[in-house]
This record gives C-alpha cells, sequence and structure tokens, in this order.
C-alpha cells in the first residue's frame, strides 16, 4: 500500500549498525520504519575507538550532549596523532589537527616556513600548530581563545569505548522508534543484486525497501566484488588487546612503527586500547603478539585476539536494493582512524540520496562515485605514510619500492617540486593534513611560492616568531587533559 511506511532494515549493529540507526531514527520521519537485526551471539570487531574531529559534527546533529557521550563512553579527548619511528627508527612526528601558522593572503604558510627553513631560522612545523603544541603538553580547551582573539579554536577528536559508543546510540535509537530485533540472519532470499527477504534462525521472515549491510567483515547482504588493495598496503593482521591505563595520559593517539607494521595506542580514562597491525608475510603472528606485548604501558587486560583483513573495497558499495556501510563496504587499516568517519559520511551520504520505494540507478550511481572518490582519496593519503620511509627490513624496503597510485604520485610531485598541495573539495584531509605528513615522512620541496619571497626577512622572521609565542601564551593558560575530563564529565563507577 502506498500509505504503508517505506520500510528500511539494518543487518548487524554495533558502532556501524547503531550509528546508521540513530542518524535515520532522527532524520526520517513517519513515512519510515526503521527495523535493525542483530544477534547476540555474534561479536563485534570493537577496535575503533580513536576519531577524527568531523565525529563531533554527527553527535551535534543528532542532538547529543558532549559532555553526555565523553560520560557515557569513557572518553577522552584528541588533538591529532603521533607518528613514532615511521621516517626512521626513533624520530617523531605528529598529525595535529587544526592549522599550521596563518596564511598570508593568497599563500599558504609552508611557503614562508620554507623560505625561512632556508635562511635558517624556521623552528620545526610542530612549533607553529596550535594544537600540537597542546598535545605535547597535555592541555585541553574547547570553544573561543583564551588570550587573543586571533587565534584559532581548538579542533579535537575523541578516544572512546566503540562497544559503549554502540550501547550509547541503540539507547538513543530506540528512543526515537528504531525496533531492535535479537535474531540471527540464517538465509538472504536474493533475485539478482537485490534481497527480498531475510530469514532468521528463528524461522521469522523479514521483507524491507531497502537494506543496509552493517554486517562487517562477512558482508552477508551486499551482492558485490571485493575490489583488493593488498599491492598497495600489504597489512593483513593485527593483534588487539586492552591494558590497564598507564603511561602518559595524552590527548593524542600514538602510532609506532615496528619491523613489519605499526602499533597504535589510544588512551582512555579507564583503560588503554592497543594493538598491531603487520603483513602476515614478514612476520608471524607469534612474533607480531610477543612485540604488542612487549610495549604495553601496564598489564594486559584481556587475552589478545587476532583479526584478519584485507585491504580494499566492494566495487559498489550500494548494490541493487543493499547500502553496504562500515566494514561490509571496504576495509583501510586505522592508522588515520578513518573508520568511524567512513561509518558517518555514509550514512550523511545515504539520507541525501535516500530512495523512494524504487532505488533508481542514478542515485546509486552517484552514490557509489561518492563513496569511491572518498576512500580511494584516504587510501592514498595512508599509502603516504608507508613510501616515505627510510627504515631498512625488508617490509619498509618493499613498501618504498611500491609503484603508488597515480592521484598519489601527483601530490607528491607536485609538492616535492613547488611546495604546493591541491585537494579537491570532497576529500577528507585537509592541505595542512598532507604537509604534516610529507615534512613528518622527509619530503622538503625544493622550492616556495614567489609571494613568499616578497617579504622582508627581518618581517619574516618576526612574523614566525610571533605565531610560535602567540600559541605557547594560549596553551599555558589551558588546563590539564585529565582535569579539563574532570570538569566536564561525571567519574566513572569502579
Amino acid at each position: 500500500m502506498q500509505d504503508d511506511p517505506i520500510r528500511i532494515v539494518i543487518a548487524g549493529g554495533g558502532t556501524a549498525g547503531w550509528m546508521t540507526a540513530a542518524a535515520l531514527g532522527r532524520f526520517l520521519g513517519k513515512g519510515f520504519s526503521v527495523r535493525l537485526i542483530e544477534s547476540d551471539e555474534i561479536g563485534t570487531v570493537g577496535v575503533g575507538e580513536a576519531t577524527i574531529p568531523q565525529v563531533r559534527l554527527f553527535n551535534q546533529a543528532l542532538g547529543i550532549d558532549e559532555d553526555e557521550f565523553l560520560t557515557a563512553t569513557q572518553g577522552s579527548y584528541k588533538l591529532g596523532i603521533e607518528f613514532v619511528g615511521w621516517r626512521a627508527p626513533g624520530h617523531r612526528y605528529m598529525h595535529a589537527f587544526g592549522d599550521i601558522g596563518r596564511d598570508v593572503g593568497l599563500v599558504p604558510f609552508q611557503h614562508y616556513w620554507r623560505r625561512a627553513k632556508g635562511l635558517g631560522f624556521a623552528k620545526p612545523l610542530s612549533h607553529y600548530s596550535l594544537n600540537e603544541i597542546a598535545a605535547r603538553a597535555g592541555r585541553m580547551h574547547r570553544g573561543g581563545p583564551i588570550t587573543a582573539r586571533t587565534i584559532p579554536p581548538l579542533p579535537y577528536a575523541f578516544h572512546f569505548d566503540a562497544g559503549l559508543y554502540a550501547a550509547f546510540l541503540r539507547r538513543f535509537a530506540e528512543d526515537l522508534g528504531v525496533r531492535r530485533t535479537e535474531g540471527r540472519i540464517a538465509d538472504v532470499e536474493r533475485q539478482g543484486a537485490d534481497v527480498r527477504a531475510l530469514r532468521l534462525a528463528s524461522g521469522e521472515r523479514i521483507e524491507a525497501d531497502l537494506f543496509i549491510d552493517c554486517t562487517g567483515f562477512r558482508a552477508l547482504l551486499v551482492d558485490s566484488e571485493f575490489e583488493d588493495w593488498s599491492h598497495w598496503l600489504p597489512c593483513d593482521r593485527a593483534v588487539a588487546v586492552p591494558s590497564a591505563a598507564g603511561g602518559e595520559f595524552t590527548p593524542y593517539t600514538r602510532a609506532t612503527a615496528h619491523a613489519a607494521g605499526w602499533q597504535w595506542r589510544i588512551p582512555l580514562r579507564r583503560r588503554t586500547g592497543n594493538g598491531h597491525v603487520f603483513s602476515s608475510r614478514h612476520m608471524s603472528e607469534d612474533e607480531a603478539t610477543a612485540i604488542l606485548l612487549a610495549n604495553l604501558d601496564a598489564e594486559p587486560a584481556g587475552e589478545p585476539r587476532t583479526l584478519r583483513f584485507a585491504t580494499g573495497k566492494k566495487r559498489e558499495a550500494w548494490a541493487g536494493n543493499v547500502v553496504s556501510i562500515g566494514l561490509s563496504s571496504g576495509f583501510l587499516e586505522p592508522l588515520e582512524s578513518t573508520s568511524i568517519f567512513l561509518i558517518q559520511s555514509a550514512v550523511q551520504r545515504l539520507l541525501k540520496l535516500l530512495p523512494g520505494r524504487t532505488v533508481r540507478a542514478a542515485d546509486r550511481a552517484e552514490y557509489n562515485r561518492q563513496t569511491d572518490f572518498e576512500i580511494e582519496r584516504i587510501r592514498d593519503f595512508i599509502i603516504l605514510h608507508y613510501v616515505l620511509n627510510e627504515r631498512h627490513e625488508p617490509f619498509w624496503a618493499e613498501m618504498r619500492a611500491i609503484q603508488v597510485p597515480e592521484t598519489l604520485r601527483a601530490k607528491l610531485d607536485l609538492f616535492a617540486a613547488s611546495g604546493r598541495i591541491t585537494r579537491e573539495h570532497e576529500e577528507l584531509f585537509t592541505e595542512v593534513g598532507w604537509l604534516q605528513v610529507m615534512i613528518g615522512q622527509g619530503l622538503l620541496p625544493e622550492g616556495y611560492h614567489p609571494l613568499a619571497g616578497t617579504i622582508p626577512e627581518q618581517d619574516l622572521a618576526e612574523y614566525m616568531d610571533t605565531i610560535e609565542k602567540l600559541y605557547a601564551r594560549e596553551v599555558a593558560q589551558m588546563p590539564g587533559h585529565a582535569e579539563f575530563i574532570a570538569r566536564h564529565t561525571k567519574k566513572i563507577p569502579a
């Protein structure tokens, strides 16, 4: 019947399922019914505990109070990601959120910094990043500037327990009328790429107009081939384990390079999330586990578990009447904390291109075009961290020698020649993000914009010095990370 609501069924819970359910419950009206099917028998991956600032937009759009969210998810703040040993053992740099320095007219700051470096008085980029200065000092602030109106706000994201976030969003979604069904999917009834119905182990048959596949790596619903990117990103395993809270309570994530991959460290209030991403061609699981356990800040709070994956994407994230969201649509290792963002972005894209009772090919094609562009550019950014390295292990030597995608090669060549960075509107990572990683990995441009050469040398030196002093003064007025959290969240029960 035309008056019946359009039926949307989400297969799978976890972060992807409940983010999708919460958004659909919040923004769809009475003309839609939203139902989520999940089984308590099936676990979730649950390692996506670090985010980028866009997650704040998602929570704000839902009307979620930030302090309530942080309390419920045992969250902490994140100002960037530190990379240890990626360029070479012992070397470290940070990809901090926010700007570096201040642009002058049409000329980005890096051109002035490059000229000042050639003249011998530029300091490392970190001295001109408000976020990195605050992160290194272990301080946090939100809202307007404290000391001067010319100082930009401090962009931030979060570390949180992904399982608690899913539970938080489940309560939110169910309050909005999303219906949850407990059950294991036993069969998928298909007609070509379309799904007609799901049959549960209980025997119940569930029909819908639109299905959303949030079943993780299993990808039970979406009928689309997998495009493998392991020739660019060969890491295919991760050993994960939580540990008791210990070490520095940093307002940033840490990614530490090892012989055949890297280790993440994500500090929460009650524990620390840890994992070792590695290539099984270059290292055994036992060796990877031993390296992880030897590099924890405190005793492990559980048994290590291994995740197996292949980097790549579905050729069609939306096939037939099935939209795949989360791990069912593809996987990129969590090096730049993009997993939760990709869920958020997919949900936003679906809302913009939401079909009625009929799924139209043009809408589906546009969804897939945008999805492909976004994940391919994120892929390039992750490859960037690997190919510019000076390490001597076989894994890293192989990464230096790979033939990178042409889209990445164009960015590298342009920056190396002139310090210029181009970015298309729909790309996730900013010019400043690319700048920090390329400089951090040792790529210094040969030249700079000619307009950067028109400022007198003394004025340039004063300009650089002023930025550094302004940011240092601002950070000195900020409270400590732990103190700031204590002010704005409730104490976590023991």
